[in-house]
């Protein structure tokens, strides 16, 4: 195997921990110790509801991976994410976490070493295949850790994501 190709194998594997062993579940295991109004609750003008963090991850995976990486139309309308009119049912929002996530996981099984590297445009941005997928780890985490504080700080429970 030759560098790159190992390189792209090592890279890969990560990345998928990342998003789909960490990051996916622990949104999942979040929604699921709220009530929908928890959900959709939003503290003040500054803050943003768990829910509308959710549509919002939704968003950048498919804007960042699966258009910006997989080539599909970019239809992504920001915005809308954080309005308290985006507010659905938690089943349907369960539903788009689920294609999301099984959208990006597709791109990525397909993803070559020359993928990683070209240069896209993404947002306002021009980045490699490499720096699209750090950006949505980096992005997923952050936010998810936002989420889990709010469980947290409504719940008083460990979530136990370090657990052996």
């Amino acid at each position: 195997m030759s560098n790159q190709n190992a390189f792209k194998a090592v890279f890969l594997t990560e990345i998928r921990r990342r998003l789909f062993e960490e990051s996916f579940p622990r949104l999942r295991q979040c929604l699921a110790e709220l009530s929908e109004d928890e959900i959709w609750y939003k503290a003040n003008d500054n803050s943003n509801a768990v829910g509308n963090l959710a549509l919002h991850l939704c968003g950048n995976v498919r804007q960042w991976i699966v258009s910006g990486l997989g080539g599909e139309t970019d239809n992504r309308q920001r915005d809308l994410e954080f309005l308290p009119d985006s507010r659905i049912p938690v089943k349907e929002l369960l539903h788009l976490i689920d294609t999301t996530e099984k959208d990006a996981a597709e791109v990525l099984r397909h993803c070559t070493t020359s993928d990683l590297l070209k240069i896209r445009d993404v947002q306002i941005y021009k980045e490699t295949g490499i720096a699209i997928l750090i950006h949505v780890v980096e992005h997923f985490s952050y936010h998810v850790g936002q989420i889990t504080y709010f469980v947290k700080y409504r719940r008083d429970i460990d979530m136990g994501y370090y657990e052996l």
